[in-house]
């Protein structure tokens, strides 16, 4: 027996096999097993309505009726909202097959994924798509070979705005695989971005990023963690970037320091935007590795650290040291500059955590930090964060206006923590009144003996070896500049005791020795104690460790 309603016509719900179904149906399609057919019956009311009431009741609960049908079909079967532009109202999608030629299996877009009147129907169907898929299908297709990949395997792809990867991973027979982008573009790719992967930790056996997105990353660190914390112990990731110069090689690995480097190889890109690609296959290890695989014991290994191969063989790139003492130190190490080669003008600086400078000996900010830093250094659009080490008070008020860029500390820089004399010379001549007053300063030095007759004051001194090692990391880009009035005599054997230099990418160094005055033709200097010979002995040896040290004037 049928139900029945008492409304201006009667709804009627039988069974399929109801002979009533012939009256009246509005049927669902059979494209899903998820929806069912469903059957309408609608029988006059008791009475005699008008004519006309009758067919507007009709015909209002009819549309009602469809748009109910097209809302719940949106809703349930495509996982999306309405769209504006078709008013959940268009006609039911139809089965679209496209096969990616050269991919081996063909890759099948059923009905709950791509409609006919949706825009990605096109780029489905497009050069481009088919192009990138057959490029990583093959590049999975050797992974599977290599063992790296298998058919079981729970896939992410990092960073892929459209999922062509994750095309290519079902097209092959991965079929537990997702993909994540700021936008999702559904069903392939979720909502997600490579600094804050939305999975639990040890999720995945197999995680890929590829397009050079890692090489663009504006939170570089936060991508590797993130990778490296979803990705299940002895599983793999797989990166494809653009650099391919070994300090950039090292530089990414040092992000990942709890994977093993398994291989690494150069490839032909797939559009002019990459044209060559470097792939680099990481397995997660439980604790810390090195580049070469071994584990790092967890505590403290020591202060002693050697300067890896990659960072000696730019020394070689370096421009030469001044090997005899120039007779005008003022003009010929200030010309010398204009020879250095800078690390960034070598290498591919894009893998590192954070980019840092560090002026030891600042002065003013104008000194070296505003006119040289700021102007001159390469910085391959990278921000860096500066720390001014400048323990002269006159010039700290310079730095209130620069608190958002520079960080000043105003101590002076020293091997242990402890209260210092701190003498202030000047230039021969020059009296510190009015626009003299910053022209004419001397740079302080430390003065642990009796004073020489400049102005001395008690400044805090602290271990600038320790407080660089609690400050940056391997993983960060470091630039030092160290002019401290001889004082760098103590502070470079302490960056070498402590381990502290290995931590330093490139160094612009002034040795302070007994140089010829600018004031008196044929008088040296007995400021310091030093000859050009030592300065000099200095420099060398710091290259031979494989420390990038360039003369600074």
């Amino acid at each position: 027996m049928h139900s029945r309603f008492t409304l201006p016509f009667h709804f009627y719900f039988p069974s399929p096999s109801s002979p009533l179904l012939s009256r009246f149906l509005v049927g669902a399609n059979h494209t899903s097993a998820r929806f069912c057919s469903l059957t309408v019956i609608m029988e006059p009311a008791t009475g005699k309505p008008s004519l006309f009431r009758n067919i507007l009741a009709r015909a209002l609960f009819f549309g009602v009726f469809i748009l109910v049908v097209r809302f719940a079909y949106v809703v349930t079967i495509t996982g999306e909202s309405c769209n504006r532009g078709d008013f959940c109202f268009f006609s039911m999608p139809q089965s679209l097959n496209f096969a990616i030629p050269g991919a081996g299996v063909s890759a099948i877009v059923g009905n709950d994924a791509v409609s006919r009147a949706d825009p990605r129907r096109e780029l489905y169907t497009s050069k481009e798509w088919i192009r990138d898929v057959h490029f990583y299908s093959s590049v999975f297709q050797d992974l599977i070979s290599d063992g790296y990949l298998s058919p079981h395997s729970k896939s992410l792809c990092v960073e892929t705005p459209l999922g062509q990867e994750v095309f290519a991973l079902k097209d092959i027979g991965v079929e537990d695989s997702i993909g994540i982008f700021k936008k999702a573009a559904k069903p392939l790719v979720i909502k997600g971005e490579g600094h804050q992967i939305p999975f639990y930790e040890n999720t995945f056996d197999f995680i890929f990023t590829g397009g050079g997105r890692l090489d663009v990353s504006a939170r570089l660190s936060d991508f590797a963690s993130e990778i490296t914390r979803t990705l299940k112990p002895e599983g793999f990731a797989v990166v494809h970037i653009k650099a391919n110069d070994t300090y950039s090689m090292n530089s990414l690995l040092d992000l990942f320091s709890s994977c093993k480097l398994v291989k690494m190889l150069g490839m032909e890109g797939f559009d002019s935007s990459m044209p060559f690609v470097r792939e680099i296959v990481l397995r997660k290890e439980t604790g810390v590795v090195n580049h070469e695989g071994k584990k790092i014991p967890d505590g403290s290994s020591g202060n002693k650290c050697s300067v890896p191969a990659h960072k000696r063989e730019l020394v070689e790139k370096a421009e030469p040291l001044i090997e005899e003492e120039p007779l005008k130190p003022w003009i010929t190490l200030k010309r010398n500059i204009n020879n250095v080669k800078y690390l960034p003008s070598m290498v591919d600086i894009s893998f590192k955590s954070r980019y840092v400078y560090i002026d030891v000996g600042a002065r003013s900010y104008g000194s070296s930090i505003g006119s040289w830093f700021r102007k001159q250094y390469p910085k391959q659009n990278k921000t860096f964060h500066v720390y001014a080490i400048e323990a002269d008070k006159h010039f700290h008020q310079q730095y209130d206006s620069k608190k958002k860029t520079v960080t000043l500390l105003p101590y002076a820089a020293w091997v242990r923590n402890e209260t210092l004399r701190f003498e202030i010379n000047r230039d021969p001549g020059q009296e510190e009144v009015s626009e003299l007053k910053d022209k004419g300063r001397g740079m302080g030095r430390i003065q642990s003996v009796k004073s020489s007759g400049g102005e001395v004051d008690e400044i805090q001194g602290f271990d600038f070896a320790e407080w660089l090692k609690n400050t940056v990391t391997k993983s960060d880009f470091v630039v030092m500049k160290m002019d401290v009035e001889g004082t760098e005599f103590d502070l470079i054997p302490r960056l070498f005791e402590t381990g502290a230099i290995c931590l330093i990418d490139e160094i612009f160094l002034e040795c302070h020795y007994n140089r010829w005055q600018r004031c008196c033709p044929g008088v040296r200097s007995t400021k310091y104690e030093r000859n050009y010979g030592q300065c000099l002995q200095m420099l060398t040896s710091l290259r031979d460790s494989g420390v990038l040290v360039h003369q600074w004037w």
